[in-house]
């Protein structure tokens, strides 16, 4: 069973998988079970990751890094709860952040589960809740 979190306008919400979304819901992170324990996915159970090398509140992959590590952007109604931040990236975008690291997608992860991006070139970390 996996929890799901739900980012919505002004508010937190955690429950179940499974269960109905609340109807201003904006941005869903949810809890997995993987081959490497309890990892963040996005809405569609892909891993999410952290780069080392962000300072905290800050993203600095950008540009190719980026076309790789494709960030979590936050919809335009998100609003930060609990250990969900948003952060502006250079290009203006606002992205998700947990405890302050920006989260991030990886290319080669073709599908829900995968967890190919921990430890590449030792400093991407799938995101633990």
């Amino acid at each position: 069973m996996s929890l799901r979190i739900v980012l919505a306008a002004g508010a937190l919400v955690f429950g179940l998988a499974g269960m109905a979304a609340a109807a201003d819901m904006v941005d869903v992170v949810t809890v997995h079970d993987s081959a490497l324990g309890k990892v963040l996915t996005d809405q569609k159970g892909m891993t999410l990751y952290t780069f080392d090398k962000d300072p905290a509140g800050k993203s600095v992959c950008n540009g190719k890094c980026a076309e790789n590590w494709p960030p979590l952007l936050a919809s335009a109604q998100a609003q930060a709860s609990g250990d969900f931040s948003l952060i502006t990236r250079d290009d203006g975008k606002k992205q998700w952040a947990y405890k302050g690291k920006a989260l991030y997608l990886w290319i080669k992860d073709t599908k829900p589960g995968d967890t190919t991006g921990d430890k590449v070139q030792n400093v991407w970390a799938a995101a633990r809740p």
